[in-house]
């Protein structure tokens, strides 16, 4: 069973239609109580990091996520603002991320203020795969749907799993172990996003 958790933030309904297209079991997860039999978990994110991650503490499910996850090896995938929550901080706020995948979550505007780049990064991308990420497997060429203004960048290079290029070339996929995140949306990014979900579903 995939749960999708359903925290505030993001459009869980989104995933939960088309993991129902996909023909996977899915299930929206509001309390710990809901966190039954989980085999995969989606946690989804919009907006501000702190905001999100202020809801997320408040939800009742941090700790029993923390323990599928990072104890039971429970594969996770974070999508947008729940990509950046897996990183140890963000530029933009001051609260602790889940520190789930080491790294700090950057500012493209710091990054590129000579460039004048409209921002948030907003529309399809082309997103280049490293070898190998079993998220990204089955298409040679992939685009995806961005919206976000901030990316993530890790500690360790070897957790950077695909790129794009928005001013500079920026991770916008990460792993580690059993823990995935993306910075597009993959549930607005047509067949593309149904295929990683697919992906995803399989691992």
């Amino acid at each position: 069973m995939i749960h999708i958790i359903d925290y505030g933030l993001g459009n869980a309904q989104a995933f939960s239609n088309m993991f129902k297209r996909l023909g996977y079991e899915s299930t929206r997860a509001k309390s710990v109580d809901d966190l039954q039999n989980v085999e995969k978990i989606i946690l989804p994110g919009v907006g501000a990091f702190d905001h999100a991650m202020t809801l997320f503490n408040e939800s009742g499910m941090r700790e029993a996520i923390d323990e599928l996850v990072l104890v039971n090896k429970c594969p996770v995938l974070g999508i947008c603002v729940g990509m950046q929550m897996l990183a140890s901080s963000s530029e933009e706020g001051k609260l602790d991320g889940l520190n789930w995948i080491p790294g700090t979550v950057s500012s493209l505007k710091k990054q590129t203020p000579n460039l004048d780049l409209p921002l948030p990064h907003m529309g399809w991308n082309d997103v280049i795969p490293s070898q190998g990420s079993p998220l990204f497997k089955g298409l040679e060429a992939w685009r995806f749907y961005f919206l976000h203004s901030y990316y993530f960048n890790c500690e360790n290079s070897i957790s950077s799993i695909a790129s794009a290029e928005y001013g500079l070339d920026f991770t916008c996929a990460v792993s580690h172990e059993n823990i995935y995140g993306v910075q597009f949306h993959p549930e607005k990014s047509h067949h593309w996003g149904a295929e990683l979900l697919r992906n995803f579903a399989d691992i």
